[in-house]
């Protein structure tokens, strides 16, 4: 059977544990090797020269065709 709480009740609970009792992880707390770090960080700087290029793309193309 579960137990109906009213709004001015709450639950106290032990730093770093979520609704269901168990541990989680601290954001932005992850120990990640140097490698992993290094990789993480070259994968999202390609991911943004990527989307940088493509709007460079994108806008000499306007500018070739004559769109403003």
């Amino acid at each position: 059977m579960a137990q109906e709480r009213s709004s001015s009740e709450h639950v106290v609970r032990k730093e770093g544990e979520n609704l269901s009792g168990g541990r989680r992880r601290q954001a932005g707390k992850q120990n990640y090797s140097f490698a992993r770090r290094c990789r993480l960080l070259a994968t999202e700087q390609r991911a943004k020269f990527y989307i940088l290029r493509r709007c460079i793309a994108l806008l000499l193309c306007s500018k070739e065709n004559g769109e403003p």
